[in-house]
Order: C-alpha cells, then sequence, then structure tokens
C-alpha cells in the first residue's frame, strides 16, 4: 500500500478487520517491521487523538517518530504556484516536501480544508503535492475531505459493540458555532457504504454532502424518522459543503439547535449507542447526560484509533 487516503486503498474490508483485531490482541507482534525505519508526522493544524494515536501505533511497530509542526516549528509555507513570495512565507511547498522525504520512510498528513475554495480542497491540493513529490509512502491523518484513519476506527468500534448482525447506523448533523471541514462525516460515510450496516445520513436541507461520499446511504430530512431503530448514532457537525449552493461552501447555515443529540433523542432507537470523533462541544453536538450515559462509546472509538493507525502503518511497512 503507497497511499492510504480512502477506504478503497485498505484492500477487502473483511481481511483488514481481521487485522485489526490482531493487532489488538498483540499490538507489539509486528515490531520488527519497523525496525530502522522512520515515520515523519506533518502537521498543519492542531491535533490530540491523531498525534497520540499514530505515534504510539508506529512506536508498537518499532518505528523512529519525527513530529513536525508547520505553523509552530518550521518556516510558513508556501503552497500555491506562480507566486511572488514577497510576504511571511519563507519556504515552498515544492521544495519542503523532497527534503522532509530525504529523512524518512514514510509520511504521515494533517491538513484541513480553507472552506474559502471547494474547488482547491476538494482537489486535495496539499496532499497531492506530498505524494507526488515526497518520494515516500504518504498516508492521510485528516486532509481537506477526508479522515480515513477515524473512519476505520469507527468501523472497528462499531464491529465490536454490535448486537445485531447487520445494524442500523445514522450520522447526524448538529450546530455548532464554527464552521467545521467534511472530511470526517465524508469518510464516515464512505466507510459506512462499504460495510455491511444499515446506513442513514440526516441533516437540514441545503448540508447535504458530495453524491461521491454518500453513495446508495439513505438521507432523510427527519432527524426523529431517521433515528427510529437505530443501534448506532454518529453526531458530527459540518459547514454548509456547497452542494446545492457553491455560494454556502464553508459556510454556517443552520443553527437549529433541535438537532442537538439529548436524551429524548436517544429515545427514538434501539438503545443506540452514542458515537462522536471528539473533541465534542457539549451543550451544542450533544448533551452532558447523553455523552456520559452507559451508551456512549466515545472513549472506546478513540482508543480504536491506535489500532486503525496500526493496521494502515503495518501494511505500508510490508510494502516498503
Amino acid at each position: 500500500m503507497k497511499s492510504f487516503i480512502n477506504v478503497n486503498d485498505i484492500g477487502p474490508l473483511e481481511k483488514a478487520m481481521a487485522e485489526a483485531f490482531e493487532i489488538k490482541n498483540d499490538r507489539f507482534k509486528y515490531q520488527h517491521l519497523g525496525k530502522n525505519k522512520t515515520l515523519m508526522m506533518i502537521f498543519f493544524n492542531n491535533s490530540l487523538r491523531t498525534r497520540l494515536s499514530t505515534q504510539k501505533a508506529a512506536m508498537n511497530l518499532g518505528m523512529n517518530v519525527i513530529v513536525l509542526d508547520v505553523n509552530a516549528g518550521a518556516w510558513k509555507l508556501e503552497t500555491e504556484r506562480g507566486v511572488i513570495m514577497d510576504g511571511d512565507k519563507s519556504e515552498h511547498l515544492l521544495e519542503a516536501i523532497p527534503v522532509m522525504g530525504c529523512y524518512c520512510d514514510m509520511i504521515g498528513v494533517r491538513s484541513f480544508a480553507g472552506l474559502t475554495d471547494r474547488e482547491y480542497d476538494y482537489a486535495e491540493t496539499v496532499l497531492n503535492q506530498f505524494i507526488k513529490y515526497s518520494g515516500k509512502p504518504v498516508f492521510a491523518m485528516e486532509t481537506a475531505t477526508v479522515h480515513p484513519l477515524q473512519a476505520f476506527a469507527d468501523l472497528i468500534t462499531i464491529e465490536e459493540y454490535k448486537t445485531v448482525e447487520r445494524p442500523k447506523v445514522v450520522l447526524t448533523w448538529a450546530p455548532h458555532c464554527r464552521a467545521l471541514p467534511q472530511a470526517v462525516p465524508n469518510s464516515f460515510a464512505q466507510w459506512m457504504n462499504a460495510a455491511d450496516v444499515d446506513f442513514v445520513i440526516t441533516h437540514p436541507e441545503g448540508y447535504e454532502l458530495d453524491p461521491k461520499f454518500v453513495g446508495n446511504a439513505r438521507v432523510e430530512y427527519d432527524q426523529k424518522k431517521a433515528f427510529e431503530g437505530a443501534d448506532f448514532i454518529y453526531a458530527k457537525n459540518w459547514s454548509n459543503p456547497g452542494v446545492t449552493n457553491l455560494a454556502d461552501y464553508g459556510k454556517i447555515t443552520s443553527k437549529d439547535m433541535s438537532w442537538t443529540v439529548d436524551t429524548e433523542h436517544m429515545s427514538w432507537t434501539n438503545n443506540g449507542k452514542f458515537m462522536h470523533c471528539l473533541p465534542v462541544r457539549r451543550g451544542l453536538i450533544v448533551t452532558d447526560d447523553v455523552i456520559e450515559s452507559k451508551n456512549s462509546i466515545v472513549i472506546p472509538e478513540a482508543a480504536n484509533r491506535e489500532i486503525s493507525c496500526s493496521v494502515v502503518i503495518k501494511r505500508m511497512l510490508e510494502a516498503l
């Protein structure tokens, strides 16, 4: 595996899931694979779970790890071609990337959407430059449009906690005070479509995700109807994807607090489990009583980030 961005990159899900549980039973089984190998983790944006889980996974596999915070510990990087660099950006990404590649065997990149230019964001401009110019295997640690390590961990968690063979999984939009990217819901939708689940997406009208991620999911604008009989509720805010109106891209076009997941919402489900990628804004996305309930599995979900990343790095090490 030379790159990891989308669900198709992981190959057959059944095999990937089997590897995940194998690694969960023995996290150091493949430590020999990473001996004398170096992972470089590059952060253009803040991180907690991704930083910690990815570094832990790499260390479990015997790797050395270099962490670079671009905005705090390096020169400011220009990403556009054809510009006159007379501002505060001292180095171009096109020189920085191959230099980074000289010092490692594998690269993880975290670079969020700017939410001002949909074409630029959805072209995955920054990530694709790393793939093209680094000369190393590259995996996404959340990009402008996807967060596959999170979605893989979500699927592992659902497999662990499901009580029926084919559970009903609902991705629900919830309000937020800031404009957030669509990366998490995009990847969650993509991975749920690839899995054997009954998948429903619910959100206010106008918040439609890109069709290439929605796939065959059922879209339901009535949140209560969507929640009925659900085994898992995955709450997540996203800013307007600009699918129905490009001018709305990256904007907050709804603050409807009736979409906040509370006890009443969860009562509509089939004793459903509550999921969220974290960090979560309590009182906006979810109420305290729901996220602190026995049906909240946000912590095991976060813990599985180490496992999903371990599988990905293992696959990449095997391909070196």
